[in-house]
Formats: C-alpha cells, sequence, structure tokens
C-alpha cells in the first residue's frame, strides 16, 4: 500500500497554489493521497476549492473558523487519522518544503527515502543534516539547536522537536492525538514527546532552507538579512520557548 500525506494549507493569498499545482504529478506518484485542511482565509477562493473538489487525490477537511496553529494541525492530524486505514503510513509535511523538494535539485534524494520507508521504521522523524542547517540563518539554528539540547539533557535522545517531516501510521497518530493540549507550534513538540520512546530518525539533506525558493530572493542575501534582523530571533523564540517549557513540564510529570 502506498503511503499517503498530509499538509496543513493556510494559503490566503494563493501564493502556494502554483507550487501545489506543480508537484501534484509527484505527489500522486509517491502518495495514495492527500489530506488538507483548509482554513476559512482559503477558502474563500472559490478557483481553489473547485479545483480540489476536481482532484480526487486530495481529501479536504474544512475548517469553520480561524484557528492557532497548533489547532489548526491538530484539527487536520486527528481528520487524517480518522479517515485512514490503521497501518495506513502517513507523512506530516509542510507545502513549502514539499515544493522545494519536488520542484528542485532534491527531488531524487525526496522521493528515493519516501519509497524507502516500511512500517518498521516507525515513527520517523526526518531531521534535517549538518548540510541543511548549513543553508539555514545562524539564529534559526541556533534557537532550534537549544531546543534539541534541551530534549537530549533530559531525556537523553538528539530530536527534532520542532520537526519539518513525521512519518507515522494512522494508528499511532490516533492513539497520541488525545494527550496533545498545546494551541501554539509547541504541539509538534508534544507530539514527539508521546513517540519518542519508539522514534527513530534520519538525516536529510533535502530539509534545506526553502524561504529563499518560495520568496524567490537570492539564499545568501536573505540569510544575511534574516541572520541580522531582531523580528527572526524573536519569531523563532516566540515557538521555541514554549517548546522548552512543555519538555521541562512533560520530564516532570513523567517522574
Amino acid at each position: 500500500m502506498q503511503p499517503s500525506i498530509a499538509f496543513p494549507y493556510h494559503d490566503p493569498d494563493l501564493q502556494m497554489f502554483p507550487h501545489l499545482q506543480a508537484c501534484l504529478p509527484d505527489l500522486k506518484a509517491l502518495f495514495s493521497r492527500a489530506y488538507i485542511c483548509l482554513p476559512p482565509a482559503t477558502q474563500r477562493h472559490a478557483s481553489l476549492v473547485d479545483w480540489l473538489d476536481k482532484e480526487a487525490f486530495f481529501t479536504v477537511f474544512p475548517e469553520e473558523q480561524e484557528l492557532q496553529i497548533g489547532e489548526h494541525f491538530a484539527f487536520l492530524y486527528r481528520n487524517a487519522a480518522r479517515a485512514a486505514e490503521p497501518d495506513e503510513i502517513i507523512h506530516l509535511a509542510y507545502l513549502d518544503r514539499l515544493a522545494f523538494t519536488l520542484e528542485g535539485s532534491y527531488r531524487e534524494q525526496f522521493m528515493a527515502d519516501v519509497n524507502g520507508i516500511g512500517s518498521a521504521e516507525l515513527p520517523l522523524i526526518f531531521q534535517r543534516s549538518a548540510k541543511a542547517w548549513g543553508t539555514h540563518p545562524q539564529n534559526y539554528y541556533e534557537i532550534e539547536h537549544f531546543v534539541t539540547t534541551i530534549g537530549k539533557l533530559l531525556f537523553g535522545k538528539s530530536l527534532d522537536y520542532a520537526w519539518c517531516h513525521l512519518v507515522v501510521q494512522a494508528a499511532q497518530l490516533a492513539e497520541i492525538l488525545p494527550r496533545v493540549k498545546n494551541p501554539d507550534l509547541s504541539m509538534v513538540t508534544e507530539m514527539v514527546l508521546r513517540l519518542q520512546a519508539d522514534i527513530k530518525t534520519k538525516e536529510v539533506d533535502w530539509l534545506a532552507w526553502e524561504d529563499p525558493f518560495i520568496l524567490r530572493r537570492d539564499p545568501e542575501e536573505l540569510k544575511r538579512e534574516r541572520e541580522n534582523s531582531p523580528e527572526e530571533t524573536h519569531k523563532r523564540l516566540a515557538y521555541a520557548v514554549p517548546m522548552v517549557e512543555t519538555m521541562t513540564r512533560y520530564a516532570l510529570e513523567d517522574k
């Protein structure tokens, strides 16, 4: 059985719609179907909704109201777990990362890695390799690496608690979601905490920084700009601090 894929689709300006269309042939070659959720701001685009309705590949879960980012993700993952077969392998990913990978030079590596995953390797985090992290701004790396370091101190495992690509069986997803409560981005950390006793990892280069591709900017110029931006540092800390608080709370409760 081919795996499926789930990704949140927040696209109020339709910036990502051309990328979704460009990636569709490869997505269909790799996955049996795609689970996506649409916030109200994305649903207002009739042309997009029409296109999705005509593509049987997509299982769409419309949201009735705007949600916080963690609630948005949880809404998608809950519905995907319910719609899937219990043993179905689901790749939890992000469309901007998928577009960067499938429309660029990492396409073959990504496809080989997806096709090489079986149920025995799950749950699995595809983690950013040293090469992939080297493409990211330094403040981005340092802040997320700090989260990983705290995780290692608390739990003895070096994991990407702010993961970009997680692979699970639907039954595993359904089991952990009732215990995932945070409404912000730290809910992805909660997911790892609930899975980490059995989790495997694989470092990949294709999780290189996607922003220059999506924004059509020179990578080095944008990297320097972000590294010198207090706003970028604040943005990263805004989700990293709740992640660390969640990990610390979990470690204390576990004792």
